[in-house]
């Protein structure tokens, strides 16, 4: 299967107008936002082709931002007044030599990972379009004026991202209807052109980090937020282990990793008992050499009483933001003879992320048994050992 990239950057970003320039030419962390766009396809063993749609006035700029990739890139195409306009144009310009499939994807999101590129390519070997998207967790209201008229439930509300993948054929065909039929209708994305259609686009895990950049403190922030980085990426490599068990007692669930698990028996502890969620956080107090959770959150404190694990995770994670580092990778491997750790490990791994700000991917669970052997093996409890890796300046 063939796969081009097509990238939009044909806007004026009104909302970044401070900024001095069309946002996608702003600067970020050293080099324009487009260049990290094209950059993260560019470098993508999986994409054969690359194009990107420019408003006519931007080519010098266009031709400054794109040189270090310009072997990999088509010439470019001039877009439309609208967005959808602008891609029907690159999607044309596909056509004389058509990829099987098309990535397109917003010059505003210049942070798109490769393992989001990597799992909307394979959604597409099922479905004819693939959909990367977050689940919303904000509370949604609606209003009149300044007054609050409702909640909307947010249960099944997704935030789109891109890039949005498509077999190519189906989305070019329905760029087109959408042209000839819907002329004035302005499609807020490329799914929901592809939903009008009637194209089968399935969902797929976004990533936090791929934020699209609108206003000029978005930009301030990133840039911000690289040169931080740029700091760190000249820095040290720590890398540290932890490890804790508890008892089992008498309960109906067990907390893993953030997670509640139906089980016959309960972890005995402390706090809430999250063995895997004590082992990390050993883990990182360790990478910075200070000390374990018992330092931190004395046993002997009625204040930590049933407290959420999640709490002592999170402390030990800003004391690491605090020294200007950074959480590389955590790993946890969970031995236990029960419960079955295998249909709950994504839900860890996500929530674990969605603690201290990293994607799912820097996330790693792994559970083993004790094969019967041990006070494990007897099923008296559950032990948990981490890795974490941190980079400090």
């Amino acid at each position: 299967m063939s796969v081009a990239a097509l990238i939009v950057a044909a806007g004026r970003g009104s909302r970044a107008a401070g900024a001095g320039a069309p946002k996608q030419y702003w600067p970020i962390g050293g080099a324009p936002m487009l260049t990290r766009a094209i950059a993260a396809f560019a470098s993508h063993p999986r994409i054969d082709d690359i194009l990107v749609v420019i408003h006519p006035e931007d080519e010098a700029r266009y031709r400054a931002a794109s040189a270090p990739h310009a072997a990999r890139l088509r010439e470019p195409v001039a877009g439309g007044a609208r967005r959808q306009d602008s891609v029907r144009a690159g999607l044309e310009a596909f056509t004389n030599r058509a990829p099987s499939s098309v990535l397109i994807h917003d010059a505003a999101r210049p942070f798109v990972p490769a393992a989001l590129i990597d799992r909307v390519i394979e959604s597409l070997s099922v479905h004819q379009g693939a959909l990367p998207a977050l689940p919303v967790t904000d509370s949604l209201k609606r209003a009149e004026g300044a007054r609050v008229t409702g909640t909307v439930a947010r249960e099944s509300l997704w935030q789109a991202q891109t890039p949005q993948g498509f077999a190519f054929g189906p989305i070019l065909a329905a760029h087109r209807a959408a042209a000839e039929r819907e002329p004035r209708r302005d499609f807020t994305d490329d799914s929901a052109v592809a939903e009008w259609f009637g194209l089968d686009v399935a969902l797929v895990e976004g990533a936090a980090s791929n934020r699209k950049l609108t206003t000029v403190e978005d930009l301030r922030i990133a840039d911000e937020l690289l040169q931080r980085q740029r700091g760190r990426d000249t820095g040290t490599i720590r890398v540290a282990t932890g490890y804790d068990v508890h008892a089992f007692g008498p309960g109906d669930a067990v907390t893993l990793c953030g997670v509640r698990i139906p089980h016959p028996k309960k972890l005995v502890g402390h706090s809430d008992a999250d063995v895997g969620l004590h082992a990390l956080t050993d883990a990182l107090l360790g990478a910075i050499a200070e000390g374990d959770i018992g330092v931190h959150f004395p046993p002997s404190d009625a204040r930590w009483r049933g407290a959420a694990s999640e709490l002592f995770f999170k402390h030990a994670a800003s004391l690491i933001e605090q020294r200007g580092g950074a959480i590389v990778h955590v790993d946890v491997t969970l031995i236990c003879e029960g419960p079955r750790i295998g249909p709950y490990r994504e839900e860890m791994r996500e929530r674990i992320a969605a603690m201290i700000g990293l994607d799912a991917g820097q996330v790693s669970i792994k559970a083993t048994t004790n094969e019967g052997l041990g006070f494990i093996g007897r099923s008296e409890g559950i032990a948990a050992m981490a890795t974490a890796t941190v980079r400090l300046p």
